[in-house]
């Protein structure tokens, strides 16, 4: 199955056209209040009516209250909740969409046991200071161990064009998540760099 892209972190009617064209799977809204890319509901509604149904729209979240998330994927119509912070999932079962847990990864010893059986899928990060990857990678080489969960991994945490393809032929993961690897700023999407991300994505398949 070809590998899943996400481009996380839009905030621009702009960038939005340019990942569908793109050919992206996926894209990210930030409801975090204290991210750099972060989006209010009625910007995010405004953005998510222009995402045709074949793109998945996931809404990224960090300790919000459940019927806010409800609330959120109700009007913006999100496919998938992803949980940014120490959320459990079991207490988000309810608000309409299906989970994603973030499992931040130091090393072997922050892999968990088990996700949550509440999850549908786990999607792995660099674990720093704070909450999210801040563009940074960790040891690709751990993702093969969580193949146990049985669930959809999806990869982020330091991915640019020029490192997604190795990514790939590493780890092989089912999807692949960006947000600075393609901007010029937080929040501002590069079309050259969103182009050249998923053109390396299709290339590194082959080689698989």
């Amino acid at each position: 199955m070809p590998t899943q892209v996400k481009v996380c972190g839009l905030t621009r009617a702009e960038d939005v056209r340019t990942c569908v064209e793109a050919g992206v799977d996926a894209v990210g809204f930030n409801f975090w209040p204290q991210s750099k890319r972060y989006l209010t509901l009625d910007a995010a509604e405004r953005l998510a009516s222009s995402v045709p149904a074949h793109v998945l729209r996931v809404g990224v979240f960090v300790r919000a209250p459940p019927a806010e998330v409800r609330i959120a994927v109700e009007r913006a119509r999100l496919g998938a909740v992803q949980l940014h912070g120490d959320e459990d999932p079991q207490d988000y079962v309810g608000v309409g969409a299906p989970l994603w847990q973030v499992v931040r990864i130091s090393g072997p010893e922050s892999l968990p046991g088990m996700p949550s059986r509440a999850a549908a899928a786990v999607l792995l990060d660099a674990h720093v200071e704070g909450l999210g990857g801040g563009g940074r990678r960790f040891d690709w080489a751990l993702v093969p161990w969580v193949r146990a969960w049985r669930l959809p991994v999806w990869l982020a945490g330091g991915l640019t064009p020029d490192n997604v393809g190795e990514a790939i032929v590493r780890a092989a993961p089912d999807g692949v998540d960006v947000a600075s690897g393609v901007e010029s700023a937080p929040g501002i999407k590069d079309a050259s760099r969103v182009l050249a991300f998923v053109a390396a994505v299709r290339a590194a398949e082959a080689k698989r």
